[in-house]
């Protein structure tokens, strides 16, 4: 077995009675925040075997933020002599009066013990920065700075350089994180941080309301409100003109695009706030920039920009609601937890799923009339991306090619393998046959599931999603959601989130809730 593929320690603990407050930056005594530092502080030092915490090891102080029903998510970054360790995080949820709910170690394998000599490099930042450059095939490619780092997430701890090379071409883009051995030159892990997606366009009707900057007799596609996030062509800079009046409504219009791209985003941004208590896409209020035009028959993001194409018959950009929120999901995605884009196949999978799942909670936030881009679960259904209808199909995946059940070969396109976890997003919020909706079939367990609403299926999904941890696999997913159901709701929510995942052929995981 790859080591990179094992759970981590989760620790499932409930701490009574917190007392002695420790403090925490710009928290009032007796706050929720307080009373959850402190919930926090006594669960790590009672688990610190599980938690693999050694001599030399040093946590930060946390950062907290909110969840759904007054939970707090507590991530807490640790060190190694001094050494940022990837992979060392610890997580620790509470409820608003600071009881601990659940503890959990990232994929930290081995309790580390380098020594002095282990944490001495032996390969220059330089050499490191050329030998990640070496990891990509295209020209035009740039290393930043070489940080020096413990990679933990094997069973064999290494010291190395973490490098961010990026660059590339508008067709082909490079955006990759690469580990190097400090002591050897070896490459540790090199990860693609390009996330893509595929999506439609011109469909949220006209006129539709946009939030703008205006100043001086010039307005531009710049949000207000919501810090970085604007829109314009491939230069980078946002759409400008001398009225406040954008677009003309037509598929091949890159600022029609603009629109569609700037309402999707200010919509997900309010749903991520009204239904999930996110504040904003990075969790602290802000968003990123978003790029149109791209001549390809695809979406990304590469970590700080989402970039924006067309569909094969280049008559429409691929800016709908779901690819929008599918595309500013990703953002959610490597905000939250531990941070940082998926690392292996299946943690791919759950990404795309993720996007899938973001952009049909979009969808139903907004809920369009069914001339519109309306509430579903289909995913690109308007855009007929290369005239074969929808890409996906979350309801029953198989009707696109793709997986109904797990596991699959990870080998796949990660869209094709984002199947399981869409289908048990679906039979969690809809059941297999919900009225008026698509039936769904099951792979196992049960073969007649009642949904809970995707509003209290999204609430699951997202906070399971905030005790992400390296790797994710779709046994720590259904761990992480089963809490999640247990902390927000009560019984009939956590009977209901098991079902769905047995039911898509993922079982009961070791140290699982129970009602």
């Amino acid at each position: 077995m790859n080591p990179r593929t094992k759970l981590g320690a989760v620790v499932a603990v409930a701490v009574m009675g917190v007392s002695g407050l420790t403090g925490s930056a710009g928290a009032s005594p007796g706050t929720p925040d307080q009373r959850a530092v402190a919930g926090a502080d006594r669960s790590i030092r009672e688990h610190a075997e599980e938690l693999r915490l050694a001599p030399g090891d040093a946590l930060t102080p946390p950062t907290i933020t909110s969840g759904p029903g007054g939970l707090r998510y507590l991530l807490y970054r640790r060190t190694h002599h001094g050494l940022p360790v990837y992979g060392g995080e610890v997580i620790v949820s509470t409820d608003s009066t600071g009881t601990v709910v659940n503890a959990v170690v990232t994929g930290q394998q081995a309790t580390l013990n380098l020594g002095a000599a282990g944490v001495t490099p032996r390969v220059s930042a330089a050499e490191a920065a050329a030998k990640a450059l070496g990891e990509t095939a295209g020209t035009g490619e740039k290393a930043g700075t070489p940080r020096l780092l413990i990679h933990a997430t094997t069973d064999h701890p290494r010291l190395t350089w973490e490098v961010v090379v990026t660059g590339g071409t508008e067709a082909a883009p490079v955006s990759r994180r690469v580990f190097v051995d400090a002591l050897d030159g070896t490459v540790v892990e090199s990860v693609d941080q390009i996330a893509h997606g595929i999506g439609n366009s011109r469909f949220n009707g006209n006129p539709v309301t946009i939030r703008t900057l205006g100043s001086g007799g010039r307005y531009s596609m710049i949000d207000p409100d919501r810090l970085h996030l604007q829109c314009g062509g491939l230069s980078g800079t946002a759409y400008t003109k001398s009225t406040d009046n954008w677009g003309n409504g037509q598929g091949t219009n890159l600022e029609t695009a603009c629109v569609d791209v700037l309402f999707g985003a200010q919509k997900f941004s309010d749903m991520l706030k009204q239904w999930l208590n996110r504040n904003g896409v990075n969790g602290a209020g802000n968003s990123y920039p978003a790029r149109v035009g791209m001549s390809d028959v695809d979406n990304y993001w590469n970590g700080s920009t989402v970039y924006f194409g067309h569909n094969q018959a280049n008559r429409e950009q691929l800016v709908s609601l779901d690819m929008v929120a599918h595309e500013y999901g990703h953002a959610v995605f490597e905000t939250v937890g531990v941070g940082g884009p998926p690392i292996d196949d299946e943690e791919k999978a759950l990404a795309e799923s993720a996007g899938d799942i973001f952009g049909a909670l979009n969808e139903h936030y907004v809920n369009h009339p069914v001339a519109l881009d309306e509430p579903d679960y289909l995913v690109g259904e308007e855009v007929n991306m290369v005239g074969t209808g929808p890409i996906r199909y979350m309801f029953n995946p198989s009707l696109a090619g793709d997986p109904n059940c797990y596991p699959v070969s990870w080998n796949v396109d990660p869209h094709r393998a984002a199947g399981p976890q869409n289908h048990w997003f679906y039979l969690l919020a809809e059941g297999t046959n919900p009225v008026g909706k698509p039936t769904s079939p099951v792979c196992g367990g049960p073969s007649t599931l009642t949904g809970i609403g995707i509003v209290k299926a999204g609430q699951i999904f997202y906070s399971g999603l905030r005790l992400r941890t390296y790797p994710w696999t779709h046994g720590r997913s259904r761990q992480a959601t089963v809490y999640a159901a247990k902390m927000l709701f009560g019984c009939a929510e956590v009977t209901a989130t098991k079902a769905a995942w047995t039911a898509v052929n993922v079982g009961p995981q070791p140290g699982e809730a129970t009602c």
